[in-house]
Formats: C-alpha cells, structure tokens, sequence
C-alpha cells in the first residue's frame, strides 16, 4: 500500500499530563503522560515537529481532584493555556493527540485549536484511554477543524502506552 502521510510535512499537536493517572482500576505516578509517549512515537518515526499544548493553570497532581479540575473547565468552556499554536500554514498533516477526559478532549485543546485554519489539512487524531477507546473526540474535531478532512483515528489504552510503538507505526504507514 502507498504511504499517503509518512512523507508529508506533519505537526503533532497534544496534550497530555503527567503525575498520578488511572490504570486499569488503579493509580500510579507517571513522569511522562500517556498521550506525550505517543506523540514522541510519532515525532521519531515520522520526523514531525511537536507542539505540546499546556494549561496556564496546571491541573492537579492529584488524579480525582484533576477529574474535578477538569469537569469544571469542560462545563464552562474555560480554559487558557500557556502558548498559542505555531503558525500552521506549512504543515500538511497535523496529528491531534489527547486523553479521553468526560468523554472528549480536554477543554485546553479546544482552546488551542479553536482559531487555526484548517484548510485543506488532514487530521489524524490519536488518544489514550482507559476504556473509553475514541470517545466523542473525532466527532470534536470534525466540528471545529473547519475546511480539514479527518482522517483514521487511533486509540491507544494509556496503560499499555510504553508496549505500542509497533502499533502507531502500523498506524502511521496506513
């Protein structure tokens, strides 16, 4: 099968956070979030450049009171972050990276891409999970990445992140 987006100029943009997660019914501290462990996949196997987009109030350390944090700015639609996108103009594929959070993606990442012109751009998104596999956030990014086509999505069980190499590059060749 021809590659039609491993060769292709490509940005990451995602989000993730690292400290204490979920796993499969329990908690365990992460240095590293599980949707960045990913992006970096990309960003080696691709060449892709990387944007991480970071709140401007970090969440929590604390899982259950991040998951509050977050139901908050998910209902009030309020949440800055640090920087603003890079120009996107050059770019072919961008790659959307995000957790599942209340059943999409973080606020923060709406906030982040809610001015971009898509414009004849291809989104692949990629998230991780616990159980929630894509969730509603292909449908998110249909509704605010405007002129992009979205493309095949991925979802990846955060817990299982650091064994998955092999399946985003499978991924990234399709």
């Amino acid at each position: 099968m021809v590659n039609t987006y491993k060769d292709r100029k490509s940005l990451v943009i995602y989000f993730s956070r690292a400290d204490e997660n979920y796993f499969g019914g329990s908690m365990k501290y992460v240095d590293k979030g599980n949707t960045e462990v990913l992006a970096e996949y990309i960003k080696a196997i691709i060449n892709a450049d990387l944007f991480k987009v970071e709140p401007l109030e970090p969440y929590s350390k604390d899982y259950m009171q991040c998951i509050e944090e977050a139901k908050v700015r998910t209902k009030t639609h309020n949440a800055p972050i640090k920087d603003k996108v890079p120009d996107i103009s050059s770019y072919e594929v961008i790659y959307v990276g995000s957790p599942v959070y209340w059943g999409g993606m973080p606020e923060e990442l709406f906030t982040a891409l809610k001015d971009l012109d898509f414009t004849g751009k291809i989104i692949r998104p990629f998230v991780t999970h616990e159980g929630s596999g894509l969730s509603n956030i292909p449908n998110q990014l249909k509704s605010i990445c405007n002129g992009a086509t979205i493309s095949d999505a991925i979802a990846i069980v955060g817990s299982a992140v650091n064994s998955s190499k092999d399946k985003i590059e499978k991924w990234l060749n399709n």
